[in-house]
């Protein structure tokens, strides 16, 4: 019956409370009628109740969901909607996780990783499973493509809060659909052997406004999950598969400042001093690059005769 009293007499007391200012109230004070509750020697004539301010995490935490990443190039009809952009590097990624959820459950086994292979780019790294494995989503996000998409068969696409987009590729079964908001570890779908595929796997590809991004220097793909960095900023090196080979692991050697990444930038440009018997097409496929790009960086025609001791600048 007291504890009714009390309730009664707090309801009703509450059009005495103390109007404060927001920006400075730290409590609520009510007073409360001349009444003996709880102990006929305890009278209680005022309550206090302390008031609970939005903190500095909660508000930078609430600033980052008002972000919508579906306002830059959104569109879920097709793989890749960046491809008439020209993105400036070095590329600044962010990460607010510290660590990622594995794609597959079981111990992730790479088959084939990011690099050249077979005379072509392979822009992902391939992942062992057998058809039917769940995949699922690396770090929160909303699914921009979950379709058919050519080569790699039944593909979903998930674009994160930080720009970054994951491919998941060759599915035997898809489970979501486009704007599809998703969480770390949430279910994508079945693994399988969709598309051009010579065995069941999951193509893993990881991308930031089109330009495709080598994994292993995002993520580590040991059992630790481990993100590399909260701040990595990426060079072409790590965006162009002819700087690594897929039966190899690269060498990661993270780059966590514009400044670092600016000073590597510089060393992707070599000179090489022509010598007898060569030929640009010999040069250009010695060094994966395309005998345009050799003529455009040194001001020469493909027709040009080359001279021995020629010095031409190579923007690997």
């Amino acid at each position: 019956m007291k504890y009714f009293v009390f309730c009664i007499a707090f309801i009703c007391c509450t059009t005495f409370t103390f109007a404060q200012d927001d920006s400075i109230a730290q409590s609520i004070k009510i007073k409360i009628p001349n009444t003996t509750l709880f102990h006929k020697d305890v009278v209680i004539e005022e309550v206090e109740i302390p008031l609970v301010t939005k903190t500095d995490s909660i508000a930078e935490f609430e600033e980052e969901e008002l972000i919508d990443i579906k306002l830059d190039h959104w569109d879920s009809t097709v793989y890749n909607p960046y491809r008439n952009i020209l993105v400036q590097f070095p590329i600044q990624v962010k990460f607010t996780d510290s660590t990622f959820s594995s794609p597959v459950s079981h111990k992730k086994v790479i088959t084939s990783r990011y690099g050249w292979r077979r005379g072509r780019p392979h822009q992902g790294i391939d992942i062992d499973l057998v058809t039917g494995d769940s995949v699922v989503s690396v770090l929160d996000g909303i699914v921009r493509f979950a379709s058919y998409s050519g080569g790699h068969g039944k593909t979903v696409v998930v674009r994160h809060y930080n720009g970054l987009e994951t491919t998941y590729a060759h599915l035997s079964h898809i489970a979501v659909k486009a704007n599809d908001t998703i969480t770390k570890g949430g279910y994508l779908g079945k693994g399988g052997n969709t598309g051009n595929s010579r065995g069941s796997h999951l193509h893993f590809v990881t991308s930031f406004k089109g330009e495709y991004i080598h994994p292993e220097y995002l993520f580590d793909f040991s059992e630790s999950n481990a993100i590399r960095a909260q701040e990595l900023w990426v060079t072409r090196e790590w965006t162009q598969a002819r700087f690594h080979s897929s039966k190899r692991v690269s060498k990661v050697e993270i780059l966590t400042s514009k400044e670092a990444a600016l000073a590597s930038l510089k060393k992707e440009q070599t000179v090489y001093v022509v010598k007898k018997g060569d030929t640009l097409y010999g040069i250009s496929r010695r060094n994966n690059l395309s005998i345009s790009k050799i003529c455009h960086t040194n001001a020469i025609k493909k027709s040009s005769p080359l001279k021995i001791g020629q010095k031409l600048v190579l923007e690997l």
